[in-house]
């Protein structure tokens, strides 16, 4: 199966200069081609390969930068590439009309080596034209087709997908229900419960700081862009803690369980509550499943998705009595058989029961 991997690039500061040279071009390409709105005006939908060769042909050889040495060309190859990919999921309807990206924004590019194998291994890693960059930890001994670069604050990270064969571990349980929450961020069916750690909410305040001191900077100064690194950097930091968290969960629950019963939640639907939203987000559902998804091919666990309409949290585990269930209600008193239970847990145990049914 593929595996990918991303990790932080140790570089100097030539070597930053060189990742800032190749993201604006990967970035004037991209924007280049999403310029050419008037294809789309014109009722045409716009083709990646002619707006490629048109670039290639007679916008390259007016702007000399773009082949400066030390430049690899394949970036802006991948520029249309991700430029046809958006439009594609806007004309398919799963995305909005692309935007135009802007600089210190998602800067990243990617380059590969005109088809040949690019070696990675260890703690050091030779980049096509751009020469040998240094990594903080060590990387598997493999091949890849492509690299993504890409950075986040002042920090600039490299990833790449890979091919590994992986064996199923042994598990512990054969089914477990799994049922999230803004109070417990997961609740199992076999009992075992995960605090939900609020990691925004814990910075919330120092974000706040952040965000008053640079909005009080003057634009275009340096003291502006050094208070912009600081609040992203603690942007990042929050982003990673959460990450931490779901991989910890995900991990744990694919590696013991032959079965894993999830709900299909309505995360949209849910981020419409303005007075959950902010907690909502930060437990962060949809990254969930995801890394669900990708880590039951992985450790050989089956992955079950329970119907967002399925009462899992109105039905009695013990009888199977439906009622009723307010948010504020924390444990579930069944009416029928006077049965009571803790309301996640016994949301949990009916979606266990599904991989059986």
């Amino acid at each position: 199966m593929l595996l990918s991997i991303k990790t932080k690039l140790k570089l100097s500061k030539t070597q930053e200069i060189i990742m800032c040279k190749h993201a604006g071009i990967a970035r004037f390409a991209y924007n280049w081609g999403l310029a050419r709105q008037q294809l789309y005006k014109d009722g045409l939908k716009p083709n990646k390969y002619i707006l490629k060769k048109f670039f290639n042909n007679h916008v390259k050889p007016e702007f000399t930068w773009i082949k400066e040495k030390g430049i690899c060309q394949k970036i802006t190859q991948y520029a249309f590439d991700n430029l046809g990919d958006s439009f594609s999921q806007f004309f398919s309807g799963k995305g909005g009309y692309p935007n135009f990206k802007k600089k210190g924004r998602h800067d990243s590019f990617t380059i590969d080596a005109s088809g040949k194998p690019i070696c990675v291994g260890g703690k050091s890693i030779k980049l096509p034209t751009i020469g040998w960059v240094k990594t903080f930890e060590g990387l598997p001994h493999t091949t890849c087709k492509s690299i993504t670069i890409s950075r986040t604050a002042d920090s600039w990270f490299l990833a790449f997908a890979y091919e590994q064969s992986y064996q199923p571990t042994v598990k512990k349980h054969e089914v477990v229900g799994v049922d999230l929450g803004i109070k417990q961020l997961a609740t199992l069916s076999t009992g075992v419960v995960f605090s939900h750690p609020r990691h925004y909410k814990k910075h919330l305040e120092k974000l706040c700081r952040l965000s008053q001191k640079f909005a009080r900077k003057v634009n275009g100064s340096n003291n502006k862009y050094k208070t912009k690194i600081h609040l992203a950097r603690h942007h990042a930091k929050v982003a990673n803690l959460r990450k931490n968290t779901l991989h910890q969960i995900t991990t744990y629950l694919c590696k013991n369980h032959a079965k894993i019963v999830v709900e299909d939640l309505n995360v949209s639907g849910l981020l419409a509550n303005h007075k959950l939203a902010q907690v909502i987000a930060d437990c962060g559902f949809y990254e969930f499943q995801r890394q669900l998804e990708y880590k039951a091919k992985k450790f050989g666990c089956e992955i079950i998705i329970a119907s967002r309409w399925f009462p899992s949290s109105k039905t009695c585990s013990n009888c199977g009595h439906i009622q009723d269930m307010p948010l504020k209600e924390r444990v579930y008193n069944c009416s029928s058989c006077k049965h009571s239970i803790d309301r996640d847990l016994n949301a949990s145990i009916n979606l266990s029961r599904l991989a059986k049914a």
